[in-house]
């Protein structure tokens, strides 16, 4: 029988892997990642879930070891935050070129210097290029059923490539909130067994991976990559329509869109402060102003499609970011306005709650009454700019 449990971002996560029945975990501490892998290793300790729990020395060896554990055809597991993200970073790239479908939790915390455990979307928007799957949870419920899904989603013959799912440092990771579990006959059904593809690694037919590719073949290697990133377009939809059979829970696909339909005012962003994002276009709603929100729950595979539709006759779109392209802008604001350069919209984007510096409603309609002002007066230049930034001496 399905129960609700009162479960912290970290757990959930764990409660979800435990589900889908990996076959090798492997994880290196890190705050505020540690919670995951230490209720996974009771887990495995206690007998409920029969899983090789490998301790590494560092998290680029525990990205190997679940690479090699992949390769051989086990279902795997690993998570991480920050500068162990980062660490892992030239191993990550081996993990989509080899087309492993492995699935890994990063729970976002910023970069050092300055030392800071707090959540900011940097480290899991540094991996976009990287060809994994990249999405963003809003809720401890949420991470749940992304991370039974990304299995499905990874294990796709169509896509077979990693997934790194995201959730904000504390104000998900270590947040408790009730979250609706599933029975284990019920994901059995929904993710069966990893199937065995020809380009395992297996001694009785010995074959090479990760060899020298020659300029003639490279790019071709690269180009497959792009199309299985543009089939998972389909297969996410198709994914989140088959969990809804068995969990009557579903979220939009690529995107949630939030009170879009006759919105003036589109606020885009991912993450847990989307909560708040919603309660201000609740509230400035009762002010009539007309503010939809369009959260951005993959990254990659980017929803272009979905931005375009959803952005065409607004009066502006406000991008926020949790993160800085130094010498550049938001990395939100500038795929977003890459994507609607030729739409003729306002597009607006604000840099804010860096390091996890609390953003509130208020500051989400601070924000927008400001756009509102300066397209009153005619000042409609797409631009960004840093919000609540303390005088610098």
């Amino acid at each position: 029988m399905e129960r609700v449990a009162v479960l912290s971002g970290n757990h959930a996560v764990a409660h979800a892997v435990k589900l889908c029945r990996p076959h090798v975990i492997a994880a290196y501490p890190i705050t505020p990642q540690t919670q995951i892998v230490e209720k996974l290793a009771e887990f495995v300790e206690r007998g409920e879930l029969k899983a090789k729990y490998i301790r590494v020395e560092s998290e680029h060896s525990a990205m190997a070891a679940i690479i090699g554990a992949s390769a051989a055809g086990a279902r795997v597991f690993t998570a991480t935050s920050s500068q162990g993200l980062l660490y892992m970073h030239e191993a990550i790239w081996s993990a989509a070129g080899a087309r492993l479908p492995i699935v890994m939790a990063v729970v976002t915390r910023a970069i050092f210097p300055p030392w800071n455990i707090w959540t900011d979307h940097s480290d899991i928007l540094a991996q976009r290029d990287t060809g994994w799957i990249i999405a963003m949870a809003e809720s401890n419920q949420e991470v749940f059923d992304m991370i039974i899904q990304a299995y499905r989603i990874a294990e796709d013959e169509r896509v077979l490539l990693p997934v790194m799912i995201g959730l904000d440092a504390f104000s998900l990771s270590h947040t408790a909130a009730p979250v609706s579990l599933l029975d284990q006959d019920k994901v059995d059904k929904f993710l069966p067994p990893r199937r065995a593809f020809s380009f395992l690694l297996d001694i009785e037919n010995p074959i090479t991976m990760g060899n020298v590719a020659f300029p003639d073949h490279y790019m071709e290697f690269r180009y497959l990559i792009q199309k299985a990133m543009e089939r998972a377009k389909q297969v996410i939809r198709e994914v989140e329509e088959e969990f809804y059979e068995i969990s009557s829970r579903k979220y939009g696909g690529l995107v949630e869109e939030y009170r879009c339909n006759d919105a003036d005012v589109i606020l885009v962003l991912m993450g847990a402060w989307s909560g708040d994002a919603k309660e201000c276009a609740d509230k400035l709603r009762e002010e009539g102003l007309r503010v939809g929100v369009l959260r951005i729950r993959f990254i990659r595979p980017l929803p272009i499609e979905e931005i375009k539709r959803v952005s065409l006759g607004r009066k502006a779109v406000i991008v926020v970011d949790r993160d800085i392209s130094f010498g550049g802008t938001g990395i939100l604001f500038t795929e977003v306005s890459s994507i609607l350069q030729q739409n003729s919209v306002t597009v607006r984007g604000f840099i804010a709650g860096l390091g996890g510096r609390d953003v509130t409603a208020k500051d989400f309609a601070q924000m927008v009454k400001q756009v509102y002002t300066d397209l009153e007066v005619g000042e409609r230049r797409s631009r960004v700019e840093w919000y609540g930034v303390k005088e610098v001496i």
